[in-house]
């Protein structure tokens, strides 16, 4: 987020999660997912949507509070998944 171009099927899987966005609010970074309306089961939702959508598997040690703290923190655990995908197929 801060200086990063989010992905816009992140962004629109991660709307689709978060109760309490307003419409075509943006996603704050750094506002915890919880205020947003994301609880476990939500989470648990999130990461298949997330999976499926960016054709990525999210490592099981990515699967933390501290992942879900933020859209921030959730976009960089993405973000390290894609590379671990990219280097892996080098």
């Amino acid at each position: 987020m801060p200086g990063t171009a989010l992905d816009p099927t992140f962004e629109a899987v991660v709307r689709r999660h978060l109760k309490r966005l307003d419409g075509d609010a943006p996603i704050p970074p750094d506002v915890p997912l919880k205020d947003l309306g994301l609880d476990s089961m939500e989470a648990v939702e999130l990461v298949f949507d997330l999976e499926d959508e960016l054709d990525l598997a999210l490592p099981d040690e990515a699967m933390t509070a501290e992942t879900f703290a933020s859209a921030d923190r959730l976009w960089q655990a993405v973000c390290a998944a894609r590379t671990r995908v990219t280097a892996a197929g080098s």
